[in-house]
């Protein structure tokens, strides 16, 4: 869930999401349930991905699966799941690789340090950062808004029919990384969340309010390439200092900045040969990671398209993750 560059379009709709997903399933060749081990032995060249429901997420396997096929001869088998059932996935051996994740410490501690079934894979090289949000529309009529300690002054334009008096901060998915309802009461705050279920649909209400001028308040992240559409202004909490965020009950900080990072499972980092190489080399920037995103959600181009538009345009970048024979 940003998932630092203040930065996770124009006709889509809450289709986006599950188009861009169907389009990567297309052209991996497989469906839901085709998942499995990759190897490389008997001539066999197979990876399995996790597709997360964020588009910038979606780019990143995207590109991977289009060089992978196509420059190095794999099949590529890609599934969409929620993040932390990806993990469970990860961990068994039914994915290869979580190609952005926004940090799982729980999950990490599980699999990475007890189970020792995952290893990390490398940088993603894309910061995330999750917040709180208002249009600037908004901000610049009520500057004091983008601090925290303001927000119950305001909570009355946030208020909609079912936040039951309160001010409505819309979230994205529940299984994005969020701890957003005990930061709204350890801070004493006169707000609800309300859950619109995907990236897709958050996106519809925030570009329906912003036809319409109307304040909102917002969960949001960076990279996102729907800012380069709606201008928004980052809502100030209380300074994020290391272990802040660890007790729930005591919780009463911003969220961090996030390196995104990559997973592998161990006997895919292990036996995965060129493609686990491949994959630990993948390293780009938000800038590049939205360019593929912008193309998938707002150009409306097939992943493979979007893909193969940026590997086209950007072959001394994609050069160096392929492993030198």
């Amino acid at each position: 869930m940003n998932r630092t560059q203040l930065t996770r379009t124009t006709a889509a709709r809450a289709a986006i999401a599950s188009s861009a997903v169907l389009g990567l399933l297309a052209l991996s060749g497989c469906g839901a349930a085709e998942t499995g081990r990759s190897t490389e032995a008997g001539g066999t060249k197979t990876v399995s991905l996790t597709v997360p429901s964020w588009v910038g997420a979606q780019a990143n396997v995207a590109v991977a699966s289009y060089l992978l096929k196509k420059e190095m001869g794999y099949t590529v088998k890609s599934q969409q799941m929620g993040e932390v059932l990806a993990w469970d996935a990860l961990s068994k051996g039914d994915i290869d690789a979580i190609m952005e994740d926004w940090g799982h410490p729980k999950e990490e501690k599980q699999y990475v340090e007890n189970k020792k079934t995952v290893v990390k894979g490398g940088d993603l090289g894309v910061t995330g950062h999750i917040g709180w949000f208002v249009p600037k529309y908004y901000a610049d009529k009520h500057p004091d808004v983008t601090d925290w300690k303001n927000l119950n002054k305001y909570a009355k334009d946030f208020a909609t029919v079912e936040s039951g008096g309160k001010g409505q901060i819309l979230e994205g998915s529940p299984d994005y990384v969020t701890y957003d309802e005990a930061l709204i009461k350890n801070l004493k705050l006169n707000l609800k969340p309300k859950f619109a279920g995907s990236e897709a649909s958050q996106i519809t209400a925030i570009r329906k309010y912003a036809k319409e001028k109307k304040p909102f308040l917002t969960y949001w992240w960076n990279p996102q390439w729907l800012n380069n559409e709606i201008e928004m202004v980052e809502v100030k909490l209380p300074e994020y200092k290391e272990g802040c965020d660890a007790d729930l009950k005591k919780i009463a900080c911003a969220y961090p900045n996030t390196p995104l990072q990559k997973f592998f499972n161990k006997d895919f980092a292990k036996d995965g040969g060129d493609a686990a190489t491949f994959l630990k080399n993948f390293k780009w920037t938000t800038d590049q990671q939205n360019d593929v995103a912008l193309m998938i959600a707002d150009q409306k181009l097939s992943p493979e398209a979007a893909a193969e538009k940026w590997v086209k345009a950007n072959e001394s970048t994609w050069k160096a993750w392929i492993p030198k024979k």
